[in-house]
């Protein structure tokens, strides 16, 4: 079994690390080629870069920041925010992103994931999944959970992707993003069972306990936060030591 991953993840708007809650009501929470150089000194399995307002703006990610942030860290580096082509992906490898993540252009043009796989490998894909909870059930939204896309199942998607050359899937509950108030377990599990490919929960973590939850609960194999790092809350390095305790195995 491979170890469970521990991910910070650095929301970027205009160049800086920002956080909200439910995807709104953003705040500033500080540099981040400092903040990504403090995640390698705590032990950070991998990072992820994603430019929050990249699709929105109709603009590619600041490739000179991925730069900064690579020559920074060594560890895996997985970027994402405005790719919709072959050219978007290698320009970002070439400035140090070892994966990257696609949303709202794989939703829109699903073949983008194939032909990301087939260029790049599997490996390099991970299509990021934010989804929200309605009277439909979980369905997914795109334009950073601004734009529902009616009748688009989470489970359902997940599946496609997976088929379509997805490495590795990012599933986001909007309904804890931001909260602190834990992983959304029914659809992070849900995912997880009906694909054969990584799980990545992300929204809600709140303290270490929810990450102990969202490991045995779901079989998820990485666990993503943002704000519980950037202000401090939580160290990696005490998650870790604590999730070994509670018979998760990380690496130490």
């Amino acid at each position: 079994m491979l170890k469970k991953r521990i991910i910070p993840c650095l929301d970027i708007k205009n160049g800086r690390t920002v956080k909200g809650v439910n995807f709104v009501d953003i705040r500033d929470a500080g540099d981040p080629v400092e903040l990504a150089a403090a995640y390698v000194e705590q032990g950070a399995d991998e990072l992820t870069f994603l430019d929050i307002t990249a699709t929105i703006e109709n603009r590619k990610t600041f490739a000179e920041l991925v730069e900064k942030i690579a020559a920074r860290i060594n560890l895996p580096f997985t970027v994402g925010g405005g790719i919709s082509g072959v050219k978007d992906v290698a320009l970002l490898l070439k400035a140090g992103a070892d994966k990257i993540t696609v949303n709202s252009a794989a939703v829109r043009r699903p073949a983008l994931v194939t032909e990301l796989a087939k260029e790049f490998g599997c490996q390099c894909v991970v299509v990021a999944i934010d989804t929200d909870l309605t009277t439909e059930g979980w369905n997914v939204c795109v334009d950073g959970g601004r734009t529902p896309i009616k009748g688009l199942d989470c489970v359902d998607w997940a599946r496609r992707v997976e088929d379509l050359g997805a490495g590795e899937i990012l599933l986001t509950s909007m309904q804890g993003d931001g909260t602190k108030g834990g992983f959304s377990l029914d659809i992070t599990a849900d995912v997880v069972a009906s694909v054969n490919i990584p799980v990545i929960a992300s929204g809600g973590a709140g303290n270490m306990e929810h990450f102990n939850e969202v490991f045995k609960s779901t079989g998820c194999s990485a666990a993503l936060a943002a704000s519980i790092f950037h202000f401090s809350e939580i160290d990696i390095r005490d998650l870790k030591k604590y999730l070994k305790g509670n018979a998760i195995d990380v690496r130490i």
